[in-house]
């Protein structure tokens, strides 16, 4: 076994390397500059952690959460890895007794916050410390391009040239093509190697549903999944308060999360969910979270998305653990039409329309037919191998189609007579005013109520001809003009079928789900389930005495693959995924001591692959 397998076993007790981890390892370690693109769940953080481990000096980690500080050292340290964090959640006492140890050369690893690295007395003791490699997590906060631009990040570049010899590593989970030239250029990389895996979560399920009562949708949801931890990202704070109550009310642990709570609260509140005291968090899409949870077993949108890019992220804080995790998203018309106004408070005509553009694919995506993780895959510029993922609400629940020839003619036609009669295009809203034969001042101005498709489409309302619009520009029919505003033109494909009346098939729209009763998921490890519920319970114990979250002991994928295999001496461990050396020591004797009590009263369970 070579060294960087023997310590990924030793240290992390893992027997494999997941993809593109050996090769951004190697090259980290043959002092290269590396960008790292791997998703959520995907091992970013051990890209950075293992060779710290193997090289002398000091890793200095640019993290952008404090939480997320806390919630690495934490789990390093109970791995036996020397890692320490500094940010303002400390006391004097406690950062000058870290500070004297980075001093004495105690620590491999530190994570520290962007802009304190800019504090006037930071350049002399980033030089007195050995730094000998700088890793930034969450690279896309330095781009204007990506979905969380953080301005303390372009300050980051500033190292280069304090620490000219230091190796670069930046890593992110999302990044479209533009956002990852923007990263390398903000960072100066210099002929780094660069590493992008796979964006597709296979374990991740995806499912969107008309928003229709969400209050009762997420209980009914939530009711199925009473033992597991979950997500529910809120487009407003009073809606996270909102809706955290009505669950709390309801008998749920849930909590809120967001800007507006003081720091004790959030602290508080973030806390108590990772060491599972409470399962719901109730959080602001913008303020995000920022974990390490890996037992999130599913996430909800409450709200839509501002894109596509944001979503994947906040998806793709389910399932971390490799096990199987469900993503619904509750759409509407409405939520479009919100933000569409919040859009329209942008002052930069530029940043508005990027915005638009973004508004508009994570619209397509919601009210797409197709594979819901082919979509997701195509925005980044990957391409799904399959038909067929087996793993979404449109491909295991194919939509009905009907033949949209009528209305589609109806509306092309009433794009082409707008533009036809006054030389401009104009907007959704005001195209589907005409169609239904509104009475508004522009289209009286602007005399649309004498064309002869005023008032053609008044068996629909708006929201569906809006619908219908959406889905021809998904097929190509239309497009967005460019310029200042979202206006509608004909494309030449959608001149040819309005002149050829060409028959076009449109899919229904989306009907609210029946009710199910959430069993073992696909992908989960069968395993015996009450051993499983003893063994999650003695977890929880260890946690609470050493006051770290439960996952910090082990997993839940550990805990599953103990409860399949029946580990009942210390032995018996050697080979059980994430069971290191140092936590084998401390912890082994007790969880094969658990296990052998469980067997004197309960029979063993084969299972099969």
């Amino acid at each position: 076994m070579d060294d960087l397998l023997l310590t990924l076993k030793t240290t992390f007790g893992y027997g494999a390397f997941r993809p593109l981890q050996r090769e951004i390892i190697e090259a980290a370690l043959a002092d290269k500059d590396v960008f790292a693109l791997l998703p959520t769940g995907g091992g970013k953080s051990l890209c950075f952690q293992l060779p710290a481990l193997l090289r002398p000096g000091l890793t200095v980690v640019v993290s952008p959460l404090i939480a997320l500080m806390k919630d690495q050292v934490d789990q390093l340290q109970a791995a036996g890895v020397a890692a320490t964090y500094l940010n303002s959640t400390l006391d004097a006492d406690e950062a000058r007794s870290r500070l004297s140890g980075l001093h004495r050369g105690e620590w491999r690893l530190l994570y520290v916050a962007p802009e304190r690295l800019m504090l006037d007395n930071w350049a002399a003791n980033l030089k007195a410390w050995n730094v000998t490699a700088l890793a930034i997590d969450e690279a896309h906060c330095i781009s204007e391009w990506g979905h969380d631009f953080r301005p303390e990040y372009r300050q980051i570049a500033k190292l280069r040239a304090l620490l000219p010899g230091v190796p670069v590593m930046a890593l992110t989970a999302t990044a479209t093509d533009r956002v990852r030239a923007d990263i390398i250029k903000q960072l100066q990389l210099r002929d780094g190697a660069t590493f992008v895996a796979s964006f597709n979560r296979p374990n991740l399920s995806y499912r969107v549903i008309p928003k229709d009562q969400p209050a009762k949708q997420i209980i009914d949801f939530v009711r199925a999944r009473e033992t597991e931890s979950g997500i529910i990202y809120c487009a407003s704070r009073a809606t996270a308060e909102r809706v955290a109550e009505s669950l709390a009310g309801r008998g749920f642990s849930a909590r809120p999360y967001h800007a507006g709570l003081n720091a004790a609260e959030r602290t508080r509140n973030q806390e108590l969910f990772l060491r599972d005291e409470t399962r719901i968090i109730c959080a602001t899409i913008a303020f995000g979270m920022g974990i390490n949870k890996p037992n999130v077993r599913w996430v909800i949108h409450h709200d839509l998305p501002k894109n596509i890019e944001g979503y994947y992220q906040e998806t793709g804080r389910a399932g971390r653990d490799g096990l199987p995790g469900d993503c619904l998203l509750l759409f509407s018309a409405g939520d479009i039409a919100k933000q569409t106004h919040f859009l329209e408070e942008i002052t930069d005509e530029h940043e508005q329309a990027v915005a638009r553009a973004q508004l508009r694919q994570i619209v397509h995506y919601a009210e797409s037919s197709g594979c819901r993780r082919a979509e997701l895959l195509e925005y980044f510029g990957e391409k799904f191998p399959s038909a067929n993922c087996g793993a979404c609400d449109n491909c295991l629940e194919p939509r009905a189609t009907y033949d949209g020839t009528v209305v589609a003619q109806k509306f092309l036609s009433c794009v082409y007579r707008i533009a036809q009669n006054g030389n401009f295009s104009v907007g959704m809203n005001h195209l589907t005013e005409v169609l239904t034969g509104a009475d508004t001042d522009k289209i009286r101005r602007w005399g649309h109520d004498r064309l002869s498709t005023y008032g053609i489409g008044k068996e629909l309302p708006r929201p569906a001809w809006a619908a219908v619009g959406r889905e021809l520009m998904r097929l190509g029919y239309l497009a967005v003009a460019e310029g200042e505003f979202a206006t509608l033109e004909l494309t030449p494909e959608g001149r040819e079928v309005l002149r050829s009346r060409t028959s076009i098939t449109l899919t229904k729209p989306m009907d609210l789900p029946k009710a199910k009763r959430v069993t073992r998921r696909e992908g989960d490890i069968a395993c015996d389930e009450i051993l499983f519920e003893r063994l999650r319970a003695l977890r929880k114990q260890l946690a609470d005495e050493r006051k770290v979250p439960a996952y910090v002991v082990f997993g839940d994928a550990t805990l599953r693959q103990m409860a399949r295999e029946y580990p009942d001496r210390l032995e018996a461990m050697e080979g059980i995924t994430g069971v290191g050396e140092k936590k084998r020591a401390e912890f082994g004797a007790i969880f094969a001591g658990a296990i052998a009590a469980f067997l004197e009263s309960n029979p063993r369970i084969t299972f099969s692959d």
